[in-house]
C-alpha cells in the first residue's frame, strides 16, 4: 500500500489529484468543528456523554465525533447512505428502476439523481428529530419556529455540502468520495479513543489490589496491540478473498473467424456484503436503547427496566441478537444483489458453461450453493469481527464501549484497499508499471 502511494505520487497528475483530496478532506473536518446556531455546546457535550450505546452513538461515530458537539456536518453522510440503500433495495422490487439500472451510464445518473433527493428528504426528517431532542433536553437556546428553520435548514445543507464535496472528490481526486469522507471522519476519532480506552485499562487494572495484576499491566497492553494487528490482518485477508466460479466458452466460427474458445471465471468475494449487514443490525438493536433513552422506565427492577437492560452492548442477550440479525440481514442482501437464474442465463446466451455443469438451472443451482457456502462463511466472519469486541468488554475494567470497533476496522480496512485498488487502475491506465515491480 505505502509503495503503491509512493509511486502515485511520482506522477504529475495523480499528485494533484492526491492533493485535492487532502484539500476536500481538510475543508470537511473544518466544517466538522462550525456549530450550528442555537446549540449550547457545554450542555451538548453533557447531553452526549448519556448517549453511549443508542443510535447517535453510532452516528457520532460516522460523523467523526461531530454529532456530539452539534456541528454543521452533524448528520454526516448518514442521510445519504440510508438513501443508498432503499434505492438499491426498491431497485430490486419496483421494475422500473430495475431497468433504469440495466440502462448504462444513463440509468445510474438518474438513480443517483433519485439518491441525492431521498437524502435531502431524509436529512430534513432527521434534522427535525434531532432539533426535537435536543429541545426536549434544553440543549437549544431560545426554542422556536425560526429556530427549527434554521436549525433544520443548517444540518440538512450540510449534509447536502459533503455529498458535493464528495462528488468533487469523484471528478477531480482520486476517487470513492463518500467512503473517503467517512474514512476521514472515523479516523480523526481514532487517536481520542485509543486513548481513551488504554487509559481506562491502565487506571481500571491499577485500581486493582492484585501485586501480579500491576506487574502484568504492561503485557496486556501490548497484547491488546498484537491482537489489532492480528485482526486486521484477518480482515485485509478476507476482504480480498473470493471464490472463483470457472467459465468456458464454446468456440463459434462466423464466416472465416473463430470466436469463444476462452476460459474465464465468475469472481464472488467471499465478504461480498461488506459492512452493511453489521450496520443494520447496530441500527436494529440501538431501537429500544434510543426509546428508553427518551422514555427512562420508572422502576429500575421493573419488567420494561428488565427487558431494556437485555439491549446493552455488553450484555450476553444484545450479543446472541447481533449474531442473527448479522447472519440473516447477510443472506437477504445476497439474496438481492445476486441472482443465479439470471447469471445463469447470460452465461447461456454468451456460450458459456461451467465445466462439468449443464447450463440452465443445473448451472444456476450450483451457483446458488455456492452463494450459501461463501455467504455462511462470510457473515461468520462479520459476526466474529462484530462480536469480539463486545466480547473484550467484558473483561476490560471501566466498562469501556468499544462495541463499535468491529464496524470501524472492516470500514476503515475495506475503503484503504479500494482506494489502492483505485489508484493502481488509474496508474495502469497511464502505462505507469513501477507498482508490479
Amino acid at each position: 500500500m505505502i509503495e503503491t502511494i509512493r509511486n502515485a505520487w511520482k506522477v504529475e497528475d495523480l499528485r494533484k489529484k492526491m492533493l485535492f483530496t487532502l484539500f476536500i478532506i481538510v475543508l470537511f473536518r473544518f466544517g466538522a468543528t462550525i456549530p450550528v446556531p442555537y446549540i449550547d455546546t457545554a450542555q451538548m457535550k453533557s447531553y452526549y456523554a448519556q448517549m453511549s450505546g443508542t443510535f447517535f452513538g453510532y452516528l457520532n461515530l460516522m460523523s467523526g465525533g461531530a454529532f456530539s458537539q452539534g456541528t454543521l456536518f452533524a448528520m454526516s453522510i448518514s442521510p445519504y447512505i440510508n438513501a443508498s440503500i432503499i434505492i438499491q433495495l426498491l431497485t430490486v422490487a419496483i421494475p422500473a428502476l430495475e431497468r433504469l439500472s440495466k440502462e448504462g451510464d444513463e440509468g445510474r445518473k438518474k438513480l443517483n439523481n433519485y439518491t441525492r433527493y431521498l437524502t435531502v428528504g431524509i436529512a430534513l426528517l432527521q434534522g427535525y428529530g434531532f432539533y426535537a431532542t435536543l429541545r426536549s433536553y434544553g440543549v437549544i437556546i431560545t426554542p422556536s419556529a425560526l429556530t427549527a428553520l434554521v436549525f433544520v435548514v443548517t444540518l440538512s445543507a450540510g449534509t447536502a455540502l459533503l455529498m458535493w464535496l464528495a462528488d468533487q472528490i469523484n471528478v477531480y481526486g482520486i476517487g470513492n468520495g463518500i467512503s473517503i469522507i467517512l474514512f476521514a471522519g472515523i479516523v480523526s476519532r481514532a487517536p481520542a479513543t485509543v486513548s481513551s480506552m488504554i487509559g481506562y485499562v491502565t487506571q481500571g487494572y491499577l485500581d486493582l489490589e492484585l501485586e501480579v495484576v500491576k506487574k502484568l499491566n504492561p503485557f496486556v497492553a501490548i497484547a491488546i496491540a498484537v491482537g489489532a494487528v492480528l485482526l486486521v490482518s484477518l480482515v485485509v485477508i478476507v476482504t480480498n478473498a473470493e471464490r472463483r466460479v470457472p467459465v468456458q466458452y464454446a468456440k463459434r466460427v462466423v464466416g472465416r473467424k473463430v470466436y469463444g474458445g476462452q476460459s474465464t471465471h465468475i469472481p464472488i468475494k467471499v465478504n461480498g456484503t461488506g459492512v452493511l449487514p453489521v450496520i443494520f443490525a447496530q441500527s436494529f438493536l440501538s431501537i429500544p436503547s434510543t426509546i428508553a433513552f427518551f422514555f427512562p422506565a420508572s422502576n429500575p427492577e421493573g419488567f420494561w427496566a428488565t427487558f431494556l437492560k437485555a439491549f446493552r452492548f455488553d450484555h450476553p442477550i444484545y450479543a446472541l441478537l447481533y449474531t442473527l440479525l448479522i447472519v440473516g440481514f447477510s443472506f437477504f442482501y445476497i439474496s438481492m444483489t445476486y441472482n443465479p437464474v439470471e447469471i445463469a442465463n447470460n452465461l447461456k446466451k454468451n456460450g458459456g458453461f461451467v465445466p462439468g455443469i449443464r447450463p440452465g438451472r443445473p448451472t444456476s443451482e450450483y451457483i446458488a450453493r455456492i452463494l450459501n457456502k461463501i455467504t455462511f462463511f462470510g457473515s461468520w466472519f462479520l459476526v466474529f469481527i462484530a462480536i469480539l469486541p463486545i466480547i473484550t468488554t467484558w473483561f476490560l475494567p471501566g466498562g469501556i464501549n468499544i462495541s463499535l470497533g468491529g464496524t470501524t476496522i472492516i470500514i476503515l480496512v475495506g475503503v484503504a484497499l479500494e482506494t489502492v485498488k483505485q489508484m493502481e487502475s488509474m496508474m495502469l491506465m497511464r502505462h505507469y508499471k513501477g507498482f508490479l515491480e
